[in-house]
């Protein structure tokens, strides 16, 4: 085996929330190397600068004489290596972003996410990397996706490549962990923070059900072992890895039914993702360049295939109701929810999904209050389209074929060491639908605009449930916050009333027909309005009073809510029984 790239990673005063890390890097002998630290995360689709917490940087000879160096762009740095065989490079990372892809430490535990944390060779990545943990005494625990190294000592890791370093985050401190098997392979629910409150056991419960689901869905499970990094720290997100994921919730989630099935939403979108993303994967996600954009226009598999199938799966084990499915908790959210989010977002009309796909690097993670009328989330239009695609599919075969079966082609096809093109990606569809798919992939992914949905509802019996307009608010169509005792205008929707009347984001609303409204009374002032009623609004904009006459529209209701059509047919019944429980 090659000499590896070895580091020491302590905590000696982690209420400062600072890692120091230190790199042992094999030189060969050449007169100067290079390294580097990677500039965004697998997953994470913008160039997040990772460099930036990097300091206290020193380069040594292993017996700690000092060595020249410079630091060459904004995350390189070059050394002169006067003949040593291996060079250490020390530098301490400040951490304290509570997010699923960067870096946490505080008093109790200690979150690292590979491409915030090592730096390596810029020309090393394929040799073997070698983590060793020192732990504060009173940390007990460390958990990674990475492999133990040979001497089994405790908080000791190898990784065979950079790739799978990057890939694997790393927690220690003392968290609850909850232990399984699926057919026979260890799996483990990592618990850190919400002792008291978290109901642990429920949730390695249920997780081992969709875990099962997955497993026949797919046909195996591709690894040696599982981690779900759960942490309890009242954030959120989720990060998908090679044989683990990285979650953030609140200690409270498994106190609600509504809070619990989002968070098993998205335990399942991220297991999901071993198959497809970390396998089954785009042409563009390998060999991954760490230092630049990797652009693809397929996101929308990626992700919005993966939402749809994260919520279907809860569903298939039996976690989760058809009504839950459908329209989530107290008819909130649901396929309902993503479609009317869809429906409410006026970018539908200016993006299309590939669009989406590919400008994910500069809209994405940088939304502003322009972005619902220009951008379409490749999550929720990708999971709706995913929907359609799958109705088209059981609708031209008979039943005999769905999305299930595309997916399980491509990955036969694709999880190797080449990934798939947009193109091919197509292509497997109509060979599984064995009807040309042309028209349906240019209207719903290569262009902006109305979805059709009169086919699956046709095909599961369903329809858009018809809500009354009888005692409906006047609308204006924006969205507020109090900032400072002001209520300001933070967001407005194309085509709404007040976007119409020349209503601005950071307006300050002051009253309503000359009476004065405050923050608070807003909302129950629109009720003593109807639609089609013309308001005077008094605004400060840039301090400057005036006037602005608004006609009131007629406030969106659930449009979009779906429901099982009371005369559906037997045969359109077995189909939606057929679609949720497969």
């Amino acid at each position: 085996m090659p000499e590896p790239v070895r580091y020491v990673i302590s905590f000696p005063e982690p209420a400062t929330h600072y890692a120091l890390v230190e790199a042992l890097l094999p030189s060969a002998g050449r007169a100067s190397v290079e390294v580097f630290l990677p500039v965004w995360t697998p997953g994470s689709y913008l160039i997040r600068e990772y460099s930036r917490h990097l300091e206290g940087i020193e380069v040594t000879s292993p017996e700690g004489k000092p060595l020249e160096f410079s630091k060459v762009s904004r995350n390189r740095w070059r050394f002169q290596t006067e003949g040593q065989v291996e060079i250490r490079f020390s530098y301490r990372v400040y951490c304290r972003e509570m997010s699923v892809r960067s870096n946490w430490v505080e008093d109790s535990f200690a979150l690292l996410a590979g491409a915030a944390t090592f730096v390596t060779l810029t020309d090393g990545q394929h040799l073997p990397h070698d983590v060793t943990l020192i732990l504060p005494d009173n940390w007990k625990t460390s958990m990674t996706g990475l492999s133990e190294a040979p001497d089994l000592a405790p908080h000791h890791y190898l990784a065979p490549d950079y790739d799978t370093l990057i890939d694997s985050p790393i927690t220690a401190g003392n968290p609850e962990i909850h232990f399984f098997r699926v057919a026979g392979i260890p799996h483990y629910l990592v618990n850190e923070g919400g002792a008291g409150d978290w109901d642990g056991a429920r949730a390695a419960s249920d997780v081992e059900k969709f875990i099962e689901v997955c497993q026949t869905f797919w046909g195996s499970l591709p690894y040696q072992k599982y981690l779900f990094l759960n942490m309890i720290t009242e954030a959120g997100g989720g990060l998908e890895h090679h044989n683990s994921v990285c979650m953030m919730t609140s200690r409270w989630s498994t106190s609600t039914r509504k809070a619990y099935l989002g968070w098993l939403d998205l335990a399942s979108h991220e297991f999901f993702h071993v198959w497809n993303v970390k396998r089954l994967r785009q042409v563009e996600l390998g060999p991954l360049d760490y230092e630049n954009e990797n652009y693809r226009r397929c996101l929308w598999v990626a992700e919005g295939v993966t939402d749809y199938y994260a919520s279907l799966i809860v569903r298939r084990a039996g976690l989760s109701t058809p009504q839950e499915y459908l329209t989530g908790v107290n008819s909130e959210g649901g396929l309902s929810g993503i479609i009317q989010k869809l429906q409410t977002t006026p970018g539908r009309l200016a993006q299309s999904l590939e669009e989406a796909s590919f400008d994910a690097w500069i809209k994405l993670y940088r939304p502003d209050e322009n972005t619902i009328n220009t951008t379409i989330s490749y999550y929720t239009k990708g999971t709706v389209v995913a929907w359609l695609l799958d109705a088209r599919i059981r609708r031209v075969t008979g039943g005999a074929k769905s999305l299930d079966d595309l997916m399980r082609l491509a990955y036969a096809r694709w999880s190797g060491e080449r990934g798939f093109t947009a193109q091919e990606f197509k292509a497997a569809a109509e060979e599984i639908a064995g009807v040309s798919l042309r028209e349906f992939f240019s209207r719903n992914v290569e262009t902006a605009g109305e979805l059709d949905y009169s086919e699956a509802l046709e095909w599961f019996g369903l329809r858009f449930k018809t809500s009354s307009s009888e005692g409906r608010k006047g609308w204006f169509g924006i969205e507020t916050k109090v900032d400072g005792g002001r209520l300001v205008v933070t967001k407005i929707p194309r085509s709404t009333p007040a976007w119409i009347a020349g209503i601005n984001v950071d307006d300050e609303i002051l009253a309503l027909d000359d009476y004065r409204v405050k923050p608070d009374q807003f909302s129950k002032r629109l009720e003593n309005y109807l639609p089609g009623r013309e308001v005077s609004v008094l605004v400060a904009r840039r301090e400057k009073l005036q006037r602005i006459n608004v006609t009131l529209g007629e406030e969106p209701g659930k449009q979009w809510q779906l429901e099982q059509q009371p005369e559906a047919s037997a045969k359109q019944r077995e189909n939606f029984r057929v679609w949720l429980n497969a």
